[in-house]
């Protein structure tokens, strides 16, 4: 996945789309703020509402939810928030994206729900804050950037660690030489998840549109597992840790090793260990990307209780979440606390870096989102889709590897895995489920 910000093709779309750009320029209020649509108000929908009315240059005017309950509380509590009156509600998005006052959608909703939800956005000329990870397949990533582009739109992926400064100064030493030639960097989430059990399907709950929640994944019957967080756990609509906490870390592991084409083979293997419940993702999965040219990387997911490593993590916390660089001079830990750097054959901590933490580390990310909606220069936005997409793709690939249970070699030029039908076909789902289905050309 050539999905490079610098790249031949990048530049050429900035040069040629100026016109575009300009023409595509949102027309702001009389108070020069971005009118925000937030869609999907679970968990991290409440966030969003909370981070955008936290911001001065963006407005909520409009929520959208398949959940009637969730949807008003929404409008409560935007209301309550002082300078926004109370936003329209809508249950459909595509009700939704034909409201001239939303020039920005704000997307929480799950995963499989990403990609179409923002091509439909920026096919109605809105621009595009999407939550990590960008998309549900690989295909559906190649998607959206071809919609961002062809569109002019900008996308910003939720990868708030480009925005978050301890990150982003570490990165820059990586390619400054701080550990010499880094040759091999590893993803850690270690994030605890207790069994999820068993529920049996039932009614869907009144006031809840079942068939809009699930959109592109095939219509199954309602169990409460399968809706709220435990959705992640499921095939259909989530991609396991790797592709949820984990999509973070992945998203770092390649900015410090400045890739931006996908590896040339992958290797997963795990599984769902000690638990007898009703998920369908691994708890325990290690993968391995090789690149071909003297530099791999490496991730593991674990979802039971388990050490730490490098001093990623602290004691009585059972995470452990982070990325680890190795370089011919030394290496590098980093994770939310700050970074370290150790030096030598005996590795000698030379440089530790705490956070200088910050009230919410996504509201910066948000903020950069809204002033490049202002500026319309790509360039502007820290984790523009090509850059989430790429992400998404490396945890995509372990997955896939997982699932097949082989190695899996892959021609980032072409788009294709060599010589294997079958993990060609599951690049993308099959099928989607009509009217949801992501478009072979946007």
């Amino acid at each position: 996945m050539n999905l490079n910000p610098g790249s031949t093709s990048r530049r050429r779309f900035v040069q040629a789309s100026a016109a575009l750009a300009t023409a595509a320029r949102p027309i702001l209020g009389a108070n020069d703020r971005v009118g925000v649509a937030v869609t999907g108000l679970g968990g991290r929908g409440n966030n969003h509402m909370d981070y955008y009315l936290n911001i001065p240059g963006a407005q909520i005017v409009a929520l959208c939810d398949v959940n009637q309950a969730a949807l008003e509380r929404g409008q409560t509590k935007v209301a309550k928030g002082g300078a926004n009156p109370t936003p329209k509600g809508y249950a459909d998005m595509r009700k939704l994206f034909e409201d001239k006052e939303v020039q920005a959608v704000s997307f929480a909703t799950p995963n499989h729900w990403h990609a179409l939800g923002s091509i439909w956005a920026m096919q109605a000329g809105k621009d595009v804050y999407c939550e990590k990870p960008a998309s549900y397949n690989m295909f559906e990533g190649y998607q959206m950037v071809a919609a961002a582009r062809k569109y002019g739109r900008m996308v910003q992926i939720g990868s708030q660690s480009r925005s978050t400064p301890h990150k982003m100064k570490a990165m820059q030493l990586l390619r400054e030489g701080v550990i010499g030639k880094v040759y091999m960097a590893k993803g850690l989430c270690f994030k605890r998840r207790k069994s999820i059990g068993h529920k049996a399907d039932e009614p869907t709950p009144a006031g809840l549109n079942w068939d809009l929640f699930l959109g592109p994944a095939p219509m199954r019957a309602y169990n409460e597992l399968r809706f709220r967080y435990n959705w992640h756990w499921f095939w259909d609509t989530g991609n396991g840790d790797i592709g949820n906490q984990g999509v973070h870390e992945m998203d770092i592991v390649m900015w410090g090793l400045g890739k931006t084409t996908l590896p040339k083979s992958v290797i997963s293997t795990g599984g769902k260990l000690a638990y007898e419940d009703d998920q369908e993702t691994p708890n325990t999965q290690m993968a391995t990307f090789d690149w071909g040219d003297g530099v791999q990387a490496q991730f593991e997911v674990r979802g039971l209780l388990t050490n730490a490593e490098a001093g990623i993590g602290q004691p009585g916390d059972p995470n452990c979440i982070g990325d680890i660089f190795y370089g011919s001079d030394g290496w590098m830990a980093v994770d939310h606390r700050g970074f370290q750097v150790y030096k030598g054959e005996k590795s000698e901590k030379v440089m530790d870096e705490p956070v200088q933490r910050t009230p919410w580390d996504t509201v910066p990310h948000m903020q950069n989102f809204i002033d490049g909606v202002k500026s319309r220069k790509i360039e502007d936005l820290h984790a523009e889709i090509e850059i989430g997409a790429r992400a998404a793709a490396m945890c995509h690939l372990a997955n896939m590897a997982y699932r097949l249970g082989r190695k899996l070699n892959f021609d980032d030029k072409t788009r294709k895995f060599i010589n294997d039908a079958e993990a060609n076909k599951a690049m993308t789902r099959n099928p989607y489920r009509a009217p949801y289905v992501v478009p072979e050309k946007v």
